[in-house]
């Protein structure tokens, strides 16, 4: 049997877990704006068009900020045409996914939606096929509050206070030959780097992503993120980071064990970034914004299919992926890495939130559900916050078709001091056998398990749909908390939140 010991203490402490991390993402993409978030005529929607059922779903998530509006689609993004009266604004062709934007929804309905959503906005700018002055213009529509046409603009179209969005992305994936305006990562770099320092000259207050790779697959990785931040390191505040999984092979073992090649990602970025910073000789740590992740594979055929031979549908259904059981422990499994690194990791957004390689998914006309992976990021968001522990794990391990030494328990600790409670997280991937799992949890005395949840199932391809949920989290009672030490048995392929509190 597989088997595993842990051993928690309050002090050996990575970071505070920034609450960003368990941020989302929102493009113009396919159905995740409309007919996702914004449907006037829905039976659910508000006074303003927003579906109020999709809204519930997003706020039970608790997600902190929210990038928009892309993505490929900003690359060629006419902000203008999103605000003002919606009778004078223009439509456009979006040349990143073949659809036609009506722009009916633009920032202004996606600031009051996201307040409503109860989350800030990452804000990404146009460095493909637009510039610096256009960046400004945005950046005083969105936050400065003087007597200037921008400014100005934005109190007729109805918001007397500024938007206040303090995280910027300086373009999207611009290493990315798909990418409109794609550049090399010194002509990137250059862009990025003038356009920070003006628009930190406008706002001081900004936060300020540089683009890194669009993933460790590109021939470019990690170059680009070299090149680039030797223009952009003294200017900017994260580097973003961008990656994707899937399993197309068929072998639920192997991509269990792609957490593996998500470490090794994160670590090669952070030496870079301080290969950077030793060669600035700079007082400054560079930190991470992982921008774009979850499991992507599902539709990806079809997705070309169809905006090769269909092009310029409104809203058409594009990247709709239904996920099962074992994405939902990948997820998990991206998660766990995430709080490992959260001495550097600071913000990170699932792609995406609604119906577009998302945890929520809507009909047209119907209700909206809960897809597989939506349990595990709900959980990673509720009682993912305080201070990531270094914790000390032996586990038993396997070798996968591609990968060696895998550990049958991945798993982190987070203390919520002010809540005086300890989470563990932790996933069996095992795909043969159950685990026995011990945690010395000694160094917190008097704690008594509050909850333990597990999402557990035999069928690694059963997943949820409007008609009903088939994986969903369950509560456990076959456990020991017994001087400190926890044991129970973790079942294989499981995702497991052990709640410890006062």
């Amino acid at each position: 049997m597989a088997k595993a010991k842990m051993i928690i203490d309050k002090d050996f402490k990575i970071a505070e877990i920034d609450k960003r991390v368990y941020g989302s993402f929102i493009e113009h993409l396919g159905r995740a704006v409309y007919n996702g978030i914004y449907q006037p005529g829905h039976a659910s929607a508000d006074e303003e068009g927003f579906r109020k059922d999709v809204l519930e779903l997003v706020k039970d998530l608790e997600v902190p900020i929210i990038r928009y509006p892309g993505g490929n689609f900003v690359s060629n993004f006419y902000w203008e045409d999103s605000v003002g009266p919606k009778d004078q604004r223009k439509p456009r062709l979006d040349l990143a996914w073949r659809t036609l934007e009506t722009n009916e929804f633009g920032l202004e309905e996606f600031a009051r939606w996201s307040e409503k959503a109860g989350s800030d906005i990452m804000m990404a700018i146009n460095l493909g096929t637009r510039g610096i002055s256009d960046a400004l213009n945005l950046l005083e529509y969105c936050n400065l509050d003087t007597n200037t046409h921008y400014s100005n603009l934005r109190k007729s179209h109805g918001a007397e206070k500024p938007y206040n969005i303090k995280t910027w992305c300086l373009g999207n994936e611009m290493d990315g030959p798909w990418q409109m305006g794609h550049k090399t990562a010194l002509e990137y770099g250059r862009l990025a780097a003038e356009t920070a320092k003006a628009m930190k000259t406008m706002d001081d207050s900004i936060e300020l992503v540089s683009c890194g790779s669009s993933n460790v697959e590109m021939p470019t990785f990690p170059e680009w993120e070299a090149v680039s931040l030797e223009e952009t390191y003294d200017y900017v505040d994260y580097i973003s980071l961008h990656n994707y999984y899937g399993n197309s092979e068929n072998d639920t073992e192997d991509f269990f064990a792609k957490t593996q090649d998500l470490e090794r990602f994160i670590h090669t970025v952070i030496a870079t970034c301080d290969y950077i910073k030793a060669k600035k000789r700079s007082n400054k740590t560079l930190n991470l914004s992982f921008d774009e992740w979850n499991v992507w594979f599902h539709s990806i055929e079809s997705d070309n299919e169809e905006m090769k031979t269909r092009p310029w549908q409104i809203a058409p259904h594009l990247l709709e992926d239904i996920y099962s059981f074992e994405d939902a422990i990948l997820v998990g499994l991206i998660l766990i890495s995430f709080l490992k690194h959260a001495d550097r990791l600071k913000m990170a957004c699932l792609a995406q939130l609604v119906n577009v390689i998302a945890p929520i998914m809507t009909e047209n006309d119907g209700g909206a559900w809960k897809q597989s992976i939506y349990y595990p990021f709900l959980h990673a968001s509720k009682y993912g916050r305080g201070v990531a522990l270094r914790s000390i794990v032996n586990s038993t391990k396997h070798d996968s078709k591609t990968h060696e030494d895998v550990t049958d328990i991945e798993s982190i600790a987070v203390h919520n001091e002010e809540k005086e409670e300890v989470t563990i997280f932790a996933v069996n991937r095992s795909v043969k056998e159950d685990a026995i799992f011990e945690a010395d949890v000694r160094c917190f005395e008097g704690y008594r398990v509050l909850e333990y949840i597990a999402l557990e199932n035999d069928d690694m391809k059963v997943a949820n749909s409007i008609t009903g949920e088939k994986v969903t989290p369950h509560n456990k009672t076959d456990y020991q908390l017994e001087n400190g030490i926890f044991t129970t048995t973790m079942k294989k392929c499981s995702w497991n939140v052990i709640r410890f509190g006062k």
